[in-house]
Order: structure tokens, then C-alpha cells, then sequence
């Protein structure tokens, strides 16, 4: 009597439990009261609540008076004579669960047992793969069977599941975030945050629940290198062939071939990504398990992701900023999208001569038509039609969005007067650092139409385009970011990435922008993706940690100065050249004794030349081998004074301009022969 009582209890509770999924039991219905359909193949991976799916299913069943019978491939033997009871009645219902843990068994029922089931009959597999092809390859199936993968739970259904758990209040955001519609997710958080109730907005899941969530959704894994391959997986935003092979160089294919026959692994066109909430526990449980692992795995895809940003193709280089971008979400970076079908909404092309007309358009019905923003849309176009992307729905081919990328190398009085926002820009940079020969200002613009302003991946794949142009720029000095009344998905993710608002906005008549600019010669790229990648590093003295941004005058009188101190190491530690690019690029040395090497290198190259020998000897006796005074120097070197401080000040200037042109170009670049 007792193990009865229980066992009505615990059905009531699963009753209780059990939310949404209104279209399966709505199939399930129709096919229970005469559909065509024989057979309901249910698919999802584990822990997405097939097994409550199917009780839900024997109940309903039941009600309406069908005999039922359930086999589960999950006890000791499931035997086939459970499932031969569904033969004898016409009006049987027959539920198979776990059907991929008894090997052959998907095959046995496809080809032995179904096509002896008595028509009206009706039979339900559930399983966390989708059925083999062999089912839908096959006509006889076409109008029998149906599959139903089964997702996780809705929002407002994930919330009803917490209502009939009792969960906090307070509990709900952290938790919802971490399990999202994952009932299994959702029961084991639950249970957690109704006994620690007082943990509040601090929620996370414990080890017991990340440990039970990695039995139940991966399980056993074949090897160190499969586990490896599946964290790989957890961490990217997506997983391709080619991002395997930058961590196992030999057995990338084969691990490939892995992971996307996973039931918990999806595919879209970019590549591979695994279930929410299976990301979630394999990186919770390598960060708790190897933190050093972790790191390590991390940094090698950082640098892979970090060079396709510069390698990428045009098309290609917003995906590769997002999978970048995503991989630094652990450290306080918003996460922003990593779902294929998200991206895939807007169709990203350049501008051509027929959609001016439609630029202008969107402008006026994005910042109205008085504003002076269709001006200057169409001001920009006309002179910059290279700068400009336009943005469709992909479903509809509507266009919904332009954005600019304009590239200025020294000011233009039409374009100041025209655009108070590039005026604003230029203002700044000649205010603060100006520009260098060669160097250029870049000024970023959107235009959305009002209903997209605000959805998030139409802004992420503008975001990562502008990002792009400044990753990947040549001679790059500010860049300047506009945006009229920005929502706070920008404003939190470009301060994030450095850049810091203007205190004077330019107004467009009434309506004032924002500008969010950054110095790329004080915080280049590869500096920038460094603090990107390790904020704690970086720390809170970063901003006095960027490189000196000097004229070619500043930087001459700098190189003048360290000539004469270079005996001294502490003095040069003080030279305002040790916070240059022309130092920063030998990472990991200590300043002063790389700017002594520097200048005794510059000095050494000038015997290469021949018309310069005598210009090295001179700077030689002068500054390397400590001669106390030019006119010691001068006899030293057999030259009358006066021929001795020529060579001397012709070398200095072979000097400052040998290393002026390493500042601008890097050392990579050809030596500069014209001075």
C-alpha cells in the first residue's frame, strides 16, 4: 500500500514538474486519434526532458483508453518481448526510450519489428541522436514516420518550471543564465538555489551540479584527446576542422569527425557548437579542474583566432573578429552571439550607385529628414562610396542598415564645414596627438532603420566590422566612433575595448553624437588585443602604460638626447623613446637596455653604407666608445674639428631618421635610404 502511495506521489510531482512542449503533445495527439502517422521519432540530447516527454505521453494515452506498453533501453534487458505486446492490439501504444543505448536495436525496429505493427497501432522512439538517414531515405517511411527534435524549454515556460520549484526571486537571473530552457539544467539549479536561498543575484552551479550535468549530457569520453577536443569546442565560438588543427596538428580530422556526430552538438554553416548548457559545464569544469589547462588552451586559440583577423578575406573578417571576441567573455567582455542562425539574419554587401537612393532613405527614417544626417549620408557617399556597407534582412532582402568607414588623411575644409562630426574628430586628434606622415583618422558611422537600432546581432555585425577596419589598418592613428543616443550594448562594449568617450558631443542640428575614440599608435593592435586577452595584466595602470606618441621634431631632439646618456642605462630608462613603438615592438626587454641596443644598432648599420662610413666612425668615437669630448674625439679620428662635427651631426640625422622610419613602419619594414 505504501510503495503505492509513493509512487502516485512521485507522479504527481512529475505532473507538476512538466511545462510547455504543447506542439510534441499536440502532434502526438493528432497521430493518438487517426493521423497517418505509425511511428513519432523524438530526438534531443540528454537531459532535454524526453523521458518526462514520453510519461506525459503513456498518460495521455491512457486517458483516452489505448492499451500502453514502455520499453527502456536503459534497463539491464530490454526485452523485445515487451515491445511484441503491441502486436496483438490493433489500438496498442508503444513507448521506446533510450533507443541508442542498446546497440542494433534502432536498426532491428526499423527493419523487423515495425512493419509487423497492426495499423493504428502507435509507436514512440526517443533518442538523443536523430534517426539514421536510412529512415527518411527510405518512401515506405515518408508518410509513416515523424521526427520531433526536441528543444529546450521556452522562456516563459523555463519561468513556469521555477514557479513549481519554489526558486527565489532573486535566484532566477544567474540561474536562467547558466541553464536556459534546459529542464535538467533547470531542476538540478533549482535545487541548489532553493536550499542556498539566500545566495541571491550570486547564484552559480556547484560542483555536484556541473558533475552530475557532465554525467548525464556527455558521459564517458574515449580519451584524453576527445575530452581535450570537446573543451576546444566548449570554448570557441565555433569549431572548425582548421581551429582543431591549431591544437592537434595531426588528429584534427578525425576529432572533427568526433564531435559532430554528438547528439549535443549542432552545425551551421561556420562550423561546429556544442549545447548551452554543455558549454557551460565543460568550461566550469576545466576552469575548476586544470585552471592552468585552461589558460594554456585558451591563449593557442587566441593567437590562432588573432591571426585569421588579419588574414581573413573581406567577406570573412566580421566572423573572425566575433569567434576572437567571444573567446575573451570569461573575462568581463560581453559575450555577444555565438549562434549561426543569429548572424545569418543580415546579409552584410557594399554599397553600389543604385542603393544611394535607399541610404538616404533609411537616414531620414533613422535620424529624420531635418537633422542634417540625410546630408551628410548622401555628402559621404558621393565622395567615399568605397567606405560604405549596407545591411539586409536575410530573410526578406530588406534593407535595414548602412554603416560607414571613413578614412581621412588630412583635413579638408568642404568636409569640416559639411560634417560637424569629422570636424569634432579632427579636433581631438590635432588637439592632442597629431598626425604623423602617412598617418590617417578613420570615422565610423551607422544608420538603422528605428525597429533594428536596438537588435542585438544587426549592432554585433556592425561592431565587428568597425573593429575589423581597425584591427586590420595601415597607418591607423584615431579612430572615431559616432553614434546618435547610443543604447547601452554599445557604450558597454566599447568602453570595454578601450574607448573612451569625447566630453563636447558635435550636434547634427538638434540631435547630439557620441564620439568613442582611440589612439592606435598609443595602444596599437597587437597591444590592444594583448589587454583584450589579459585584462588583469594589464591592470588599472594600463592607461599610463601606452606608448609615447611623438612628432618627428620630438622624437629627432629624443634621439639626440639618449645619444648622449647612452652610457648611462638609468638615464635612458627616463627617454621618452623607451615608451615608443620603436621599443614596445621588442616585447618582454627591459626599455632602457633595448633603446641602448637600438641605438648602437642604428650606429653599426651606417658601416653597410659606404657613403656613410665616416658618419659611423664619428658616432662611434662620439657615443660608444666614451670619449669625453668632441675635440678629444676629433683628433682621435685624425679630422679637423670642424669636418669631425659635420660627419657627427650628418650622422646623428642618418640616425633619427633611420629610427623615425621604424617608428612609423616597424622594424619589419625596407630601411628607409633617402636620408
Amino acid at each position: 500500500m505504501s510503495s503505492g502511495l509513493l509512487g502516485w506521489r512521485l507522479q504527481a510531482a512529475r505532473e507538476t514538474a512538466f511545462v510547455g512542449r504543447e506542439e510534441e503533445l499536440a502532434v502526438f495527439t493528432a497521430a493518438l486519434y487517426g493521423s497517418r502517422c505509425s511511428v513519432l521519432y523524438v530526438h534531443g540530447p540528454g537531459g532535454v526532458g524526453k523521458s518526462a516527454l514520453l510519461r506525459r505521453f503513456a498518460g495521455e494515452a491512457a486517458a483516452a483508453g489505448r492499451p500502453v506498453s514502455m520499453v527502456d533501453g536503459l534497463l539491464p534487458e530490454p526485452a523485445s518481448s515487451e515491445a511484441e505486446a503491441a502486436l496483438r492490439e490493433a489500438d496498442a501504444v508503444l513507448l521506446v526510450d533510450n533507443v541508442e543505448r542498446v546497440r542494433g536495436w534502432e536498426e532491428w525496429l526499423r527493419e523487423r519489428f515495425l512493419p509487423r505493427v497492426p495499423m493504428g497501432a502507435l509507436v514512440v522512439i526517443a533518442g538523443r541522436c536523430p534517426p539514421d538517414m536510412r529512415w527518411q531515405a527510405d518512401p515506405g517511411w515518408a508518410g509513416a514516420l515523424e521526427v520531433l527534435p526536441l528543444r529546450d524549454l521556452r522562456a516563459g515556460d523555463a519561468q513556469a518550471l521555477l514557479d513549481s520549484r519554489g526558486v527565489p526571486a532573486e535566484s532566477r537571473e544567474p540561474l536562467l543564465a547558466f541553464a536556459g530552457g534546459h529542464p535538467l539544467a533547470l531542476l538540478l539549479g533549482a535545487a541548489v538555489a532553493v536550499r542556498d536561498g539566500g545566495a541571491g543575484r550570486r547564484w552559480t552551479p556547484d560542483q555536484g551540479v556541473v558533475g552530475t550535468l557532465l554525467d548525464q549530457l556527455v558521459g564517458e569520453l574515449p580519451s584524453a584527446a576527445h575530452r581535450h577536443a570537446l573543451e576546444v569546442c566548449a570554448h570557441a565560438r565555433v569549431t572548425t576542422e582548421d581551429l582543431l588543427r591549431a591544437v592537434f596538428p595531426r588528429d584534427a580530422a578525425n576529432l572533427f569527425g568526433w564531435l559532430r556526430r554528438l547528439p549535443f552538438v549542432e552545425s551551421c554553416r561556420l562550423g561546429l557548437f556544442p549545447h548551452d548548457v554543455v558549454r557551460e559545464v565543460v568550461e566550469a569544469d576545466l576552469r575548476w579542474r586544470d585552471p592552468e589547462g585552461h589558460a594554456a588552451m585558451h591563449d593557442r586559440l587566441h593567437a590562432h583566432l588573432a591571426d585569421r583577423v588579419r588574414t581573413a578575406s573581406d567577406v570573412d573578417v566580421p566572423g573572425a573578429v566575433a569567434a576572437l571576441l567571444y573567446l575573451h567573455r570569461g573575462n568581463g567582455a560581453p559575450a555577444g552571439s555565438h549562434r549561426c542562425r543569429d548572424e545569418d539574419e543580415y546579409q552584410e554587401e557594399p554599397v553600389r550607385q543604385e542603393d544611394v537612393g535607399t541610404l538616404v532613405r533609411v537616414a531620414a527614417a533613422a535620424e529624420g529628414a531635418a537633422s542634417g544626417a540625410v546630408f551628410c549620408a548622401a555628402f559621404w557617399a558621393d565622395r567615399q562610396p568605397q567606405a560604405f556597407r549596407l545591411y539586409r534582412r536575410a530573410e526578406t532582402g530588406e534593407p535595414v542598415a548602412f554603416s560607414a568607414w571613413l578614412r581621412l588623411a588630412e583635413p579638408d575644409e568642404r568636409e569640416l564645414a559639411a560634417d560637424p562630426v569629422v570636424a569634432a574628430a579632427w579636433t581631438h586628434a590635432r588637439a592632442t596627438t597629431p598626425l604623423r606622415a602617412g598617418e590617417h583618422v578613420a570615422v565610423g558611422r551607422m544608420w538603422a532603420l528605428p525597429q533594428y537600432r536596438e537588435h542585438s546581432p544587426l549592432s554585433e555585425a556592425i561592431r565587428w566590422r568597425m573593429i575589423a577596419d581597425c584591427l586590420r589598418a595601415e597607418r591607423l592613428a584615431w579612430s572615431s566612433i559616432a553614434l546618435r543616443h547610443p543604447d547601452p550594448e554599445w557604450v558597454e562594449q566599447l568602453r570595454h575595448y578601450g574607448m573612451r568617450t569625447l566630453s563636447e558631443e558635435p550636434r547634427l542640428g538638434d540631435d547630439a553624437y557620441t564620439l568613442f575614440v582611440h589612439d592606435w599608435r598609443a595602444v596599437p593592435a597587437q597591444t590592444w588585443l594583448e589587454r583584450m586577452n589579459h585584462p588583469l595584466v594589464a591592470g588599472p595602470s594600463a592607461a599610463a602604460a601606452e606608448l609615447a606618441v611623438l612628432s618627428r621634431a620630438q622624437f629627432a631632439e629624443a634621439v639626440r638626447k639618449a645619444l648622449r646618456l647612452l652610457s648611462r642605462p638609468d638615464a635612458l630608462a627616463a627617454s621618452p623613446l623607451a615608451r615608443t613603438r620603436l621599443i614596445a615592438e621588442r616585447a618582454g626587454r627591459d626599455p632602457a637596455a633595448a633603446l641602448g641596443d637600438v641605438l648602437r644598432q642604428a650606429i653599426d648599420e651606417l658601416r653597410e653604407d659606404p657613403r656613410a662610413v665616416k658618419f659611423h666612425r664619428a658616432l662611434s668615437v662620439t657615443f660608444l666608445r666614451g670619449t669625453p669630448t668632441q675635440e678629444l674625439a676629433a683628433e682621435r679620428l685624425g679630422l679637423p674639428f670642424t669636418t669631425y662635427r659635420r660627419h657627427l651631426a650628418a650622422g646623428i640625422e642618418r640616425v633619427c631618421a633611420g629610427l623615425w622610419h621604424r617608428e612609423l613602419y616597424g622594424a619589419g619594414a625596407p630601411a628607409d635610404r633617402s636620408a
